[in-house]
């Protein structure tokens, strides 16, 4: 504890002598995210679908989208931060393909933040985070949903499952295909770790990623652990992407 406290205390004056730019606007911050950027661009609290997260109508009669509603997803709930877009979305990119990897720890922060504001939250019994596929692991040199995870799992205090989650096969970028293409390159693309089958019977599991764009790939990897007899699947991801943008 007491090593703890001298560390907060070193890194707090390091940040003080030297200050960093604000990774949006540039401006001398103590944070990798300046005051004025994170009031202005992320304490916007906007009517979401409870499911899926997409934004609602203002005055909508349910908690939940119409296509949540006609053909849900296999995850029961989605928690974010902000919308994919100008200019949160340079954070994203910042993180995934600048290796800005100070940005992971505070989009933990934000993204706790956004689940213990929800009126009726459960936390889930482990956490987890999307796998990449072993090429592109090797190109990038980490995964960004598992620089998310690792501080969101000490901030909220469950357990995180690093390996529990695998890639059956590579696949193509979903960002890069048409929408009618998604399903299909997903589609068994996850599997479980062989120790893990009769682990997660009856749990509640968070899936962590930095980005949802039409859900296909949390879709997936629910199913599959449902099927392995997980009882509810939570999606936690930092941005979620418009549907005129997907």
């Amino acid at each position: 504890m007491i090593t703890d406290k001298l560390k907060l205390a070193w890194q707090n004056t390091i940040a003080a002598l030297i200050p960093c730019p604000c990774a949006l606007c540039r401006a001398d911050s103590r944070e990798v995210i300046c005051e004025a950027c994170r009031l202005g661009y992320f304490t916007q609290t906007l009517p979401r679908c409870s499911q899926c997260a997409l934004p609602l109508p203002p005055h909508a009669s349910t908690s939940r989208c119409g296509d949540c509603l006609s053909n849900p997803p296999a995850f029961s709930q989605t928690i974010t931060v902000c919308d994919y877009a100008a200019p949160q979305d340079q954070l994203v990119l910042a993180l995934k393909f600048g290796h800005d990897l100070a940005l992971a720890p505070w989009f933990a922060s934000m993204l706790r933040e956004s689940i213990l504001q929800q009126r009726e939250f459960e936390l889930p019994q482990l956490l987890c985070a999307v796998p990449l596929g072993r090429r592109r692991l090797a190109e990038r040199g980490f995964n960004q949903a598992q620089e998310i995870a690792r501080p969101l799992s000490k901030q909220l205090g469950i357990p995180l499952g690093l390996h529990v989650l695998q890639r059956s096969r590579d696949t193509a970028m979903q960002s890069s295909l048409p929408n009618a293409a998604r399903a299909a390159n997903v589609k068994q693309a996850f599997c479980l770790a062989a120790d893990m089958t009769d682990k997660i019977r009856g749990m509640h599991i968070g899936v962590v990623d930095d980005v949802m764009t039409t859900g296909m790939t949390m879709h997936e990897i629910a199913t599959m652990l449902k099927r392995f007899g997980a009882a509810k699947v939570s999606a936690y991801v930092f941005a979620r992407t418009l549907p005129h943008l997907s």
